[in-house]
């Protein structure tokens, strides 16, 4: 491991010394990636140094240049993007068409196809393209804001030590130094629960590819859980590093694939059974609510009084005449406390953003 960090930051060193933005925060986010990559796999190193380090379009075709020299002579591809966003098979074949120059670099960057499909909506995709937001969601890390845990820690500042000061008094003889402590802090917990109703099931396989990236950056403090006819947690199922076998595994564990939606029934048992405290609620779901949706504003009405806040993502809400009229968005839009998109790789960027500063 130590070997790949200095080899991934004299990568970055020689980078910026070729005037690409390779920053101390884009080289983290490198290794990071790296985390769940196979590193032996010189594709994959390429395009996550691609898609980590390189901050304007300018900066591509240094990259190629570099990453061809630093990593021994290996030929770049002659392909053309546009953002970060980029994604292998749409690149590779717009490069098909735009020859690069005779030393391997990539074309210059310009808007392409590539940024529609981080807005396009997953349900009108094709297979490919589909497979493509999948693989970028694999490596979508975002950040979780820390809260104040009930467990303490030395600490120079902070309130009195009474025991331990005591105790150490006792053992010495004397009271040498006033110990101190503080609260430890860690990252606040999030409940995703996913819709997998046959009204949800073109977004179904997308968000719980979300749910995994949200396992696999905070595996401590991430719930998941399927919602259709009954409440199924497949937090464990997600564990699994490669999202395939992830989503594999789910599909074993979730009995009600495209059924109806009982959310309200759903709701009741986990707030039995479990609970949200301090925790951020996102509840993905179109509101097509089976049950009585009267049951359904009680159960959100509960679970908001718990939570430190509930986040409903829907995907008809990219649209912009979307308007919530379903019996189930209705009785729970009162309790939630942002409605947002999840139609588009886009949506679950931006998602992935306010969780990590809820």
């Amino acid at each position: 491991m130590d070997e790949l960090v200095a080899t991934m930051t004299g990568f970055a060193r020689t980078l910026r010394a070729a005037g690409v933005g390779a920053d101390h925060e884009r080289t983290q986010n490198l290794l990071k990636a790296l985390d769940h990559l196979d590193v032996t796999d010189r594709e994959e190193v390429y395009w996550a140094g691609r898609l980590t380090l390189c901050a304007t379009p300018a900066d591509l075709p240094r990259y190629d240049r570099c990453f061809a020299a630093y990593f021994g002579g290996m030929k770049a591809r002659q392909v053309r993007t546009a953002t970060t966003s980029v994604t292998r098979h749409l690149a590779a074949r717009e490069g098909a068409g735009e020859p690069g120059g005779d030393d391997g670099t990539a074309a210059p960057a310009t808007a392409s196809s590539v940024e529609v499909l981080r807005h396009r909506d997953v349900a009108r995709m094709t297979d490919a393209e589909r497979d493509e937001v999948h693989r970028m969601l694999a490596m979508l890390r975002g950040g979780r804001p820390l809260r104040r845990s009930r467990r303490f820690e030395s600490a120079h500042r902070g309130v009195l030590d009474r025991r331990r000061t005591i105790r150490e008094a006792l053992r010495k003889g004397d009271v040498a130094r006033l110990r101190r402590r503080r609260h430890t802090t860690r990252p606040r917990g999030v409940v995703l629960f996913v819709d997998i109703s046959g009204s949800m099931a073109p977004y179904a396989e997308t968000l719980l590819r979300f749910a995994h990236a949200l396992v696999r950056s905070e595996p401590r403090t991430t719930r998941v859980f399927s919602v259709g006819t009954r409440l199924t947690p497949v937090t464990a199922e997600l564990r699994h590093r490669d999202p395939g076998t992830a989503l594999n595994e789910v599909s074993k564990a979730v009995p009600d694939w495209s059924g109806g939606t009982r959310l309200g029934e759903e709701l009741r048992e986990f707030l039995t059974r479990h609970h949200a405290r301090g925790s951020i609620v996102v509840i993905a779901s179109d509101g097509w609510e089976r049950g009585d949706p009267e049951l359904l504003g009680t159960q959100m009405a509960r679970l908001s009084r718990q939570a430190y806040r509930v986040i409903w993502v829907n995907p008809h809400k990219g649209y912009a005449d979307y308007q919530p009229l379903t019996g189930g968005m209705r009785a729970a839009l009162p309790y939630v406390d942002d409605l947002v998109a999840g139609h588009s790789l886009a949506a679950y960027e931006e998602l992935s953003e306010r969780l990590a500063h809820a």
